[in-house]
């Protein structure tokens, strides 16, 4: 698969994850809708963070020729998915809640700022 249709699919997952957690970041916690959206939510990350470990880094250094500094992200949303699900399992909010709050401040409003940058695809697309 080409470089361009992971960045598509990447999108794809990405921008309904953004929705999604904005959504549930801002209204009640616990409820039935929560539930239901935190999972599609934690589905669409781990999506996310699998597609992006198929996209070569573009800018900066690499590691193994493939991964940049901004892969660090995708492998802590693998880390923070089942943790996260899990510990809500286990009624352990204090540790879901740390979790689900990192991966929206550091998977989606940090990495998305850093993709954002100029040499970055997403950069050329926005503002050419």
């Amino acid at each position: 698969m080409s470089y361009l249709h992971l960045a598509y699919l990447h999108l794809a997952t990405v921008l309904p994850a953004f929705i999604i957690g904005t959504y549930i970041m801002i209204n009640r916690k616990g409820t039935v809708r929560h539930r239901f959206l935190g999972k599609i939510f934690l589905i669409l990350m781990f999506l996310t963070a699998l597609i992006t470990l198929f996209m070569k880094s573009q800018v900066g250094p690499s590691f193994l020729g493939h991964f940049g500094f901004i892969h660090i992200f995708s492998f802590n949303v693998l880390y923070c998915v089942p943790v996260a699900y899990w510990a809500a399992r286990r009624g352990d909010i204090k540790v879901h809640k740390l979790n689900m709050m990192g991966m929206y401040f550091f998977g989606l409003l940090t990495a998305g700022s850093f993709a954002l940058m100029p040499g970055r695809l997403l950069h050329q697309w926005l503002f050419g």
